[in-house]
């Protein structure tokens, strides 16, 4: 099943990161094959699939960790198929990772500082004093207060729950000011209460920006995601609502299973 139109109408988000016939190949091995994606600004996206179908070699992919073997990348109407990651990153793509990437011995808000350094003009002047920061701090306080973490802004990150420093982690990609936000398994190791309280600064967050997400809580991707593309073994299975595609025999059989009948 084909992507999402890419054309954005009266009711249609416009698209901000686009893939068309994205390809990976590994040794002789195809890990990802002829994928197209459209993700639209305002909305959630999921990429489901069973282990190894690729989920991860996709999100290298469009982040520019991996170059492409055949296919194109466009963001905000810019092809980026063959720019360098960090340049990427700058125009707006900016992804989490399965193991939370904090400084567990910053404080809560030291860490939203020094994500905030880059935006704002501060990233290689090492030689500033630790005050340089201080201007920062009200913008470091808003974002922590938008994921629910300003009553904890004191206090060591590696103190934290581990809900709770996913959504650090969160918010201190916020503080690149992201137009594409990839969150590579946000709900891994969660138990059910940091998997609600997360689920809802994903949705807040995504109001004003695209979010595309790999998940395999499939309560949360019904609940959250609006458009769902499934892969199988590198290809696209199927793409739609999670309606539509939970009623999808072959991905019922690929990747569902029984669980949700």
């Amino acid at each position: 099943m084909a992507a999402p139109a890419a054309t954005a109408g009266p009711e249609q988000p416009r698209v901000v990161l686009s893939a068309r016939g994205l390809r990976r190949d590994f040794a002789g091995f195809v890990a990802v094959n002829n994928v197209d994606l459209d993700i639209h600004h305002g909305k959630i996206h999921a990429l489901i699939g069973p282990n190894g179908a690729g989920k991860t070699t996709v999100f290298n992919l469009l982040t520019k960790f991996l170059q492409p073997t055949a296919g194109t990348i466009e963001l905000l109407g810019q092809d980026i198929t063959n720019m360098p990651a960090a340049k990427v990153a700058r125009m707006g793509l900016v992804r989490s990772f399965q193991i939370s990437a904090i400084f567990p011995f910053l404080s809560v808000l030291d860490n939203v500082r020094v994500a905030l350094q880059r935006p704002n003009g501060l990233a290689v002047q090492f030689w500033r004093p630790l005050s340089a920061l201080d201007r920062l701090t009200p913008r470091a306080e808003e974002l922590l207060a938008a994921v629910g973490l300003e009553d904890v802004r004191h206090k060591l990150a590696g103190d934290l729950s581990y809900g709770r420093k996913r959504v650090l982690e969160i918010a201190t990609t916020l503080a690149l000011d992201p137009k594409v936000l990839l969150l590579d398994e946000p709900m891994a190791g969660m138990g059910h209460e940091d998997v609600g309280m997360v689920s809802g600064i994903i949705r807040s967050v995504a109001g004003d920006r695209a979010v595309l997400m790999v998940e395999h809580n499939l309560a949360v991707v019904a609940d959250l995601c609006d458009w769902i593309t499934v892969l199988q073994r590198g290809e696209i299975l199927a793409a739609g609502d999670y309606t539509s595609v939970s009623r999808d025999e072959r991905v019922r059989t690929a990747y569902m299973g029984t669980e949700h009948e």
